[in-house]
């Protein structure tokens, strides 16, 4: 089974980081910055602090899990940190660098209904949990 870890980014302007994914004969969409657990990694925090590092050059503190998506294959962990700073121009994960991935552009998004209805976030169903928090105002408070 493949297991991927996920963070909702917190920046100090109340607002969260997406990737928006551009690919050819595809709409855009958008992701939370994450990806899969290695081998080398000693755990999911681990592993999601390594994929901060490398996609945003950022480092990122950990607040907790907020849901996870479990299939018969693939199992992703969506967790809440936060961050102050960050650098996409020196990002290092190997996958900005694979031709034909199309391009990765990082965006700050309000913490509001609104704007979550505004992007095409995927996975769909972790969207609607994270609308949720919103909603609920779970989000800013972490911070």
């Amino acid at each position: 089974m493949q297991h991927r870890v996920r963070a909702v980014l917190l920046t100090p302007n109340d607002t969260m980081l997406l990737i928006k994914r551009i690919r050819p004969g595809i709409a855009p969409y958008w992701v939370i910055v994450g990806g899969k657990i290695e081998p080398s990694d000693a755990g999911p925090e681990e592993a999601l602090l390594r994929e901060v590092r490398e996609e945003i050059a950022s480092e990122a503190e950990i607040a907790g899990l907020l849901h996870t998506i479990q299939t018969d294959d693939e199992r992703q962990d969506f967790y809440l940190a936060t961050v102050d700073k960050w650098s996409f121009e020196d990002r290092t994960g190997p996958e900005f660098s694979q031709e034909g991935r199309g391009e990765y552009l990082l965006e700050e998004i309000p913490l509001t209904t609104e704007a979550l209805d505004a992007v095409n976030l995927l996975p769909q169903d972790f969207a609607t949990v994270l609308r949720g928090a919103v909603e609920r105002g779970i989000l800013p408070a972490t911070r």
